[in-house]
């Protein structure tokens, strides 16, 4: 971290500041005298300091981080990839790809168990299902909530796919662990809800974390870092697509953040082609440049009847589409030396 000081301070003033950054942060501080000001250089761990409150004190002109302000979803510090393992050897990353699949919202027993048969034959490891569904309109469906638990519960019952599900309230926490939810997600709207973010980093169980929809990608790994500082560090990322000015897709994928997230974290990052863009032929497409592009997973949404679901109908594949899809990515995977997890 990088201190600029006012002109006129004297060096009591810059000796006494020194032992302050010394004495409440811990960090060593090397002060550099120019003819117009003084610079000082803060060396350690400076993830913690508070950034705002240094440039509030009076003898400061400005302040910037060389350091990223995130420590523990940081590759320095943790160079190897992290892999989140199940119980029952399901994984997510360590260099193969992870296919998740399913509804957006579960609607019966019927839908979910029939979907859930058919996604595991075509190669998922894991279903998706929402049973708390966070709508844009009050008007729309919501969910079957805890009856929706109950039937992705059979659904793995009867399959032995482990269950990614959203999470939208901390009240719930206890209710999804009585479920047996498997992979805990916080959707997009929820990436920056922190209350929520401690209380799951307070629980074992891999949390899967969308990145907002106007989020940088500093801002998202800041929320895993909400996470992990609570000692729950099964942390996966989601690239679902960011806000642009583009109309032509529901949310503009941003393939770029799979390869920069790698870059400066160790944690596994999955890609939601579904939620990008909005439309069920843009899919596939967008799901090979991610894995391209290097990513862990992909969680697409597989719908039995795609026209009369109850949410996000336009960008759900037919079961038969996704095996297909599913058959591509298996090719597209083995030219690059990964396989199927």
């Amino acid at each position: 971290m990088i201190i600029v000081l006012k002109p006129g301070c004297t060096q009591q003033q810059i000796r006494d500041f020194c032992f302050f950054l010394h004495g409440k942060y811990g960090v060593k501080v090397n002060s550099w005298v120019g003819t117009q000001s003084t610079v000082l250089g803060l060396i350690g761990d400076t993830s913690a300091i508070d950034i705002d409150a240094v440039a509030a004190q009076k003898l400061v002109e400005s302040v910037k981080r060389v350091q990223e302000p995130y420590k523990k979803a940081n590759r320095k510090f943790h160079p190897n990839d992290t892999v989140v393992t199940l119980p029952g050897g399901q994984k997510i990353g360590g260099g193969g790809l992870t296919l998740i699949a399913g509804p957006c919202s579960v609607e019966s027993k019927e839908q979910i168990c029939g979907i859930a048969r058919e996604i595991k034959q075509a190669g998922a490891a894991f279903l998706r299902g929402g049973a708390f569904k966070p709508r844009t309109s009050p008007y729309s469906f919501q969910g079957l909530k805890a009856e929706g638990l109950e039937l992705l519960r059979e659904a793995k019952k009867e399959t032995g796919l482990p269950i990614v599900t959203e999470l939208m309230s901390e009240k719930h926490i206890d209710l999804f662990l009585e479920s047996g939810v498997d992979i805990i997600q916080v959707g997009a709207r929820n990436m920056q809800n922190f209350e929520l973010l401690k209380a799951l980093g307070k629980i074992r169980k891999p949390i899967l974390l969308k990145r907002g929809l106007s989020n940088t990608i500093e801002e998202l790994l800041m929320s895993a870092e909400y996470i992990m500082a609570g000692g729950n560090n099964q942390v996966i990322l989601c690239e679902r697509g960011i806000r642009t000015f583009e109309p032509y897709t529901r949310n503009t994928l941003d393939v770029s953040a799979i390869p920069i997230i790698k870059r400066f974290s160790h944690l596994p990052v999955v890609v939601d082609p579904s939620h990008a863009s909005g439309h069920s032929w843009l899919v596939e497409p967008l799901a090979l440049a991610a894995v391209a592009a290097g990513a862990d997973g992909l969680m697409i949404e597989v719908h039995n009847d795609p026209a009369n679901a109850l949410s996000d109908g336009a960008q759900s594949l037919t079961p038969n589409q996704f095996k297909q899809t599913a058959s591509h990515l298996k090719a597209e995977a083995q030219a690059f030396g990964r396989s199927l997890n």
